[in-house]
């Protein structure tokens, strides 16, 4: 909504569209390649390996299926993040492109580095507030 009011009148449409469509792509794609990638086993610790819809066992404290919500927001949100900066610049079929290469592969697989048993979660840092940043 905040990238609408920053768009001209013509283009709310747009940015409302896009923003329906990271969620719902990238609930289904994430669903489908992201959260395997993210929390499958780790491979050389930069990727994890593909378990495809959700169907491994992630031995959590957490019912799998409220870890893979709570997760699919967060990956849906990252790719609304760049919308903004897309606004009136971009046709409508590349973002539904760029949001699914982002839901796939990219916050997962950055994901996984930290959160999955990848490279970074061996390093000494602290995570703030379930956000991919990290304090020396």
């Amino acid at each position: 909504m905040v990238e609408a009011g920053f768009t001209r009148a013509k283009n709310a449409g747009n940015i409302i569209m896009k923003n329906l469509m990271d969620f719902c792509l990238g609930s289904i794609i994430y669903w489908m390649f992201g959260f395997g990638l993210m929390f499958g086993a780790s491979k050389f610790g930069l990727i994890g390996t593909p378990d495809f819809f959700v169907q491994g066992d992630y031995s959590s404290k957490i019912p799998t299926a409220a870890f893979f919500i709570f997760q699919t927001v967060f990956c849906t949100t990252a790719a609304t993040i760049v919308s903004g900066a897309m606004a009136e610049r971009t046709k409508f079929l590349s973002y539904c492109i760029y949001s699914v290469v982002i839901s796939a592969f990219v916050y997962p697989v950055s994901g996984h580095w930290i959160w999955g048993g990848g490279w970074l979660s061996s390093w000494d840092f602290m995570i703030l507030q379930a956000r991919q940043q990290f304090i020396w």
